[in-house]
């Protein structure tokens, strides 16, 4: 009798209690990000530059760290500095540079958060109208050959 009671209340509740809503937010699957670092690297490589690239998911987590040989010590923070900036404003980091610079009351966004890196070289990762990451470069001659770079990895996954 019990069981037969329990069984007619679990087919009369609603089915609502037992489903619950899973979230379809986009993301960035490693094998992109991957791929964007691995052809960011290369576009460098081929410009004679051993640099870091870094690409984070859009909660500025670092999923790929690529780190040529011969590159400098520091380029591997620095990658990593630029991606989680452009992750994190959703804005290329060196019109972030730019921005700061042509007004500078808004200098105080450099210490917004410690692993900022406002430099040319880190960009947001679109796919659709979706932000979901981003990739930064480091350790080419100046911002805009790693800025460059950069945009060889969107290009490689046809990413904004």
């Amino acid at each position: 009798m019990l069981r037969q009671i329990t069984l007619a209340a679990m087919l009369l509740a609603p089915s609502a209690a037992f489903a619950q809503d899973l979230s379809t937010a986009p993301y960035l699957p490693l094998s992109l990000a991957t791929s964007a670092a691995q052809a960011a690297l290369e576009a460098c490589a081929t410009g004679g530059y051993n640099v870091s690239v870094a690409v984070v998911a859009r909660d500025g987590a670092t999923k790929v760290l690529l780190k040529a040989d011969m590159s400098g010590p520091h380029t591997g923070s620095s990658a990593e500095g630029k991606a989680f900036t452009a992750a994190a404003l959703g804005r290329d980091a060196g019109e972030l540079a730019d921005f700061i610079a042509a007004n500078p009351n808004n200098n105080g966004l450099r210490d917004m958060d410690e692993r900022f890196v406002i430099q040319a070289g880190g960009l947001p990762i679109r796919i659709g109208d979706a932000l979901v990451g981003g990739i930064g470069v480091g350790g080419a001659p100046n911002g805009g050959l790693d800025a460059d770079c950069a945009r060889a990895g969107l290009a490689a996954i046809a990413a904004e």
